[in-house]
C-alpha cells in the first residue's frame, strides 16, 4: 500500500491506500525513503520473509513480535538487514495492522498513479492479490541510511477507541437516536476489513418517516452508515458508494484509530461541528508534515 489511488472513485475505484497513513510514513521515513513509497500492510498475523539482498527496513504499527534470525527486535526503528536473515512476524498485540518498509521501497507496478493492493478489484501491488508463500518482493533503487533512527514516541492502540464524528449527512433520520450514537459505547464485531467496519451496540432507530435506504450516493472514508438492523457500519478505503442513511462521518484524524481496531474492542463517538474538524484535519496534515522532526537517531 502507498497513499492511496485518488481520482477514480467516479468509475468504481476507490481510493485504497494505507489504512494507518501515519505508522506508513514513518516506516518509510525510517528507511530513508518518501512517504508515497510503497509499504507491505501487514493484518492481525504476520509473513515469514528471506532478505535476498542487503536492505534497510523498519516495522510500525500494531506490535508483532518482530523478530531477526530468532531474535527479538524493536518496531520504529530502522534495522539493517542482509542476504540470507529471516524476518519473522508474530500475532498482533496492541493495534491489527503493521506496516513493512524497506530501502527504496517495494517495487510493483503503478496502476492509475498507485502501487495500492486493492484485492477485490485484482489491481495493484503483486498481481491485485494477497501475499502467497513463494512470492518475491523486489525493491526499488535508493540508498542505505547512514545511521540507525527511532520514532522516541509512538502511538498506543488501546481497546476502548474515542472517535470524533460530525453528525450526517442524513442524522435528519436519526433525530431521536442522535444521543445514543453520541454516548454509547459500540463493540468491534468479527466482520472487519478494508471495506468497513461493523458495529454492535445499542439499536440506531430511524425516525418513522425516514427510510431505511436511500438512492446510492458516493461514499467517503468515515462515514457511518446505519443498515435496516440499526447497527453502524464505519466505511473504510474500499468503498465508493453507498445506499444506507448516515449518520455520521469520523474525521480524518482519527481514522487511523479505528483502522488499529481489533475484534472485541469497543468505541465511542464524540460530536464535532464542521469547524472543528476542518482545524483537526489541518493538525494531522501537520503531524504528518513533522514526521521527520520527530526521529531521532541513536
Amino acid at each position: 500500500q502507498d497513499m492511496g489511488r485518488f481520482g477514480y472513485q467516479h468509475m468504481g475505484v476507490p481510493v485504497s491506500g494505507a489504512l494507518d497513513p501515519y505508522a506508513h510514513t514513518v516506516a518509510n521515513l525510517l528507511v530513508g525513503n518518501e512517504p508515497d513509497c510503497a509499504t507491505l500492510e501487514i493484518t492481525f498475523m504476520g509473513p515469514d520473509l528471506e532478505v535476498l539482498d542487503t536492505a534497510d527496513v523498519a516495522v510500525t504499527g500494531a506490535a508483532m513480535g518482530l523478530t531477526l534470525n530468532g531474535q527479538k527486535v524493536p518496531q520504529w526503528t530502522t534495522l539493517r538487514v542482509r542476504k540470507g536473515d529471516r524476518v519473522r512476524f508474530g500475532q498482533a498485540a496492541g493495534g491489527c495492522r503493521a506496516y513493512l518498509a524497506v530501502t527504496g521501497g517495494f517495487d510493483v507496478p503503478e496502476v492509475m498513479g498507485s502501487r495500492s493492493t486493492y484485492v477485490s478489484g485484482a489491481i495493484g501491488g503483486l498481481s491485485g492479490r494477497a501475499l502467497q508463500a513463494g512470492d518475491i518482493l523486489v525493491r526499488g533503487s535508493g540508498r542505505l541510511v547512514a545511521g540507525q533512527r527511532r520514532l522516541p514516541r509512538p502511538p498506543l492502540y488501546p481497546s476502548e477507541i474515542h472517535l470524533r464524528a460530525i453528525p450526517g449527512p442524513q442524522d435528519d433520520c436519526f433525530a431521536s437516536s442522535l444521543n445514543t450514537f453520541f454516548s454509547s459505547l459500540y463493540t468491534v464485531t468479527d466482520k472487519v476489513n478494508r471495506m468497513g467496519y461493523r458495529l454492535q451496540g445499542p439499536v440506531l432507530d430511524r425516525e418513522p418517516d425516514a427510510p431505511k435506504s436511500i438512492i446510492s450516493e458516493p461514499s467517503v472514508h468515515g462515514n457511518v452508515q446505519v443498515p435496516p438492523d440499526g447497527q453502524p457500519i464505519i466505511l473504510m478505503v474500499e468503498q465508493t458508494i453507498g445506499g444506507y442513511t448516515k449518520i455520521g462521518t469520523v474525521v480524518t484524524a482519527d481514522l487511523f484509530r479505528i483502522a488499529q481496531a481489533r475484534p472485541g474492542d469497543r468505541v465511542c463517538f464524540h460530536s464535532v461541528s464542521i469547524e472543528a474538524a476542518h482545524e483537526h484535519y489541518r493538525e494531522w496534515r501537520q503531524l504528518l508534515r513533522d514526521a521527520p522532526d520527530a526521529l531521532e537517531s541513536f
